[in-house]
């Protein structure tokens, strides 16, 4: 059972169905229900024309619920001619899908939800599971999506910054459940490549390669945090990193900068270096630069303090850190990690523990937590 195929095809069936007269909601329950019937019979029973098979299963699963509705009785003659089997049209809906999915009417959560249901083809208990809530709370959370855009024409123009910002974060869900949210926002973000020339959507997939491509070094085997500064390097994918690497190169190359790719410069050079005193520090804070140009974030400013002080001294740092909010997420063991650079190990202990208490997930809990207790047992055995 080709699972990848299925839901490769979903975006295009769902928008052959639309394209028929099916109203939003109505034919992505639909196509949901077609996959369901595609994983019970194509093991047995492949299909020469898989897509056209979901098409002609979907289109009769609307048929039998819209008929099933007595208030939608008024529609059934227009809906009452099947279509012939056969090859099904070439027209690809699926650039408007994603516009759709993450339309500006709909939350963040909401529309990363829709987004994995309707475009990549996920059931609502595997999205559930991912995210880990109820079945119950997320097919409320898609219903309620699908209702609010259920007057939106499949044909108008979308925002890519809004449907990359929903790629963005359903890639940094990481992986939970039995579905791999990374490797999902991956392949969703290479078939938006597939459907649209963007400099910017090169660069999210560049940065999401680049990214992933250091997954395996990230944690020990007991699960805790790797820093970037221990990772194993030869545990990095030096094919996703090759890859990355030319993607961005290309996308670079068209002289329209944006964010993602200035993510994905930050995050190739890092790859590129053989390790932490190798790395081009003084090009990372170049490019920090330019992503405050482009967005003024708050956490860039403080990730380019950071890079600051390994090019320019842990004080450079400090100083550029003092300026900052001390309530930004990681601020506390910043300055902490910076005067441990500094030779300040008291400061810096105390630093990690307070900011244990402020992570934002018990694995960075546990990593301050030992990096307080490692300065504190090494300031024990120093001489009075």
């Amino acid at each position: 059972m080709n699972e990848a195929l299925l839901r490769s095809l979903t975006p295009n069936v769902l928008g052959i169905l639309v394209r028929r007269g099916a109203d939003f909601a109505a034919a992505e329950d639909a196509v949901q229900e077609a996959l369901i019937e595609a994983v019970r019979v194509w093991p047995a029973d492949p299909p020469r024309d898989a897509r056209g098979w979901l098409v002609t299963v979907a289109w009769r699963k609307f048929l039998d619920a819209t008929r099933a509705d007595t208030s939608r009785r008024r529609r059934e003659d227009r809906l009452d001619e099947e279509p012939a089997p056969g090859p099904a049209p070439t027209v690809d809906d699926t650039l408007q899908l994603y516009f759709l999915c993450a339309h500006p009417s709909l939350t963040p959560s909401s529309a990363v939800a829709l987004t994995l249901r309707a475009v990549g083809g996920l059931t609502t208990r595997q999205i559930a599971e991912a995210y880990l809530v109820p079945e119950a709370t997320m097919a409320q959370r898609i219903s309620r999506a699908k209702r609010t855009i259920s007057g939106v024409r499949l044909d108008r123009p979308g925002d890519v910054a809004t449907v990359l910002r929903v790629l963005y974060l359903v890639f940094n869900e990481g992986y939970s459940g039995d579905i791999d949210l990374a490797a999902e926002a991956i392949r969703l973000t290479r078939q938006l490549a597939a459907a649209i020339d963007h400099p910017e959507v090169a660069g999210l997939l560049a940065l999401m390669l680049l990214h992933h491509a250091r997954r395996a070094a990230r944690t020990a085997p007991d699960g805790s945090l790797v820093p970037l500064a221990e990772q194993d390097r030869g545990l990095w994918d030096t094919a996703a990193i090759t890859e990355g690497v030319g993607i961005l190169q290309a996308a670079l190359s068209r002289d329209r900068l944006g964010e993602y790719q200035a993510q994905a410069a930050v995050a190739a050079l890092h790859a590129d270096a053989p390790s932490t005193e190798e790395t081009d520090w003084v090009q990372i804070v170049e490019w920090y630069d330019e992503l405050i140009g482009l967005t003024d974030n708050p956490v860039v400013r403080l990730n380019r303090a950071v890079a600051l002080g390994e090019a320019d001294g842990p004080r450079a740092g400090l100083a550029a850190l003092a300026a900052l909010d001390p309530a930004l997420p990681r601020h506390t063991a910043a300055v902490a990690y910076l005067h441990e650079r500094d030779g300040d190990l008291p400061a810096a202990a105390r630093l990690y523990g307070e900011a244990a208490h402020h992570a934002q997930t018990l694995a960075e809990r546990d990593h301050l937590t030992r990096q307080a207790a490692r300065l504190n047992t090494a300031m024990s055995h120093r001489p009075a």
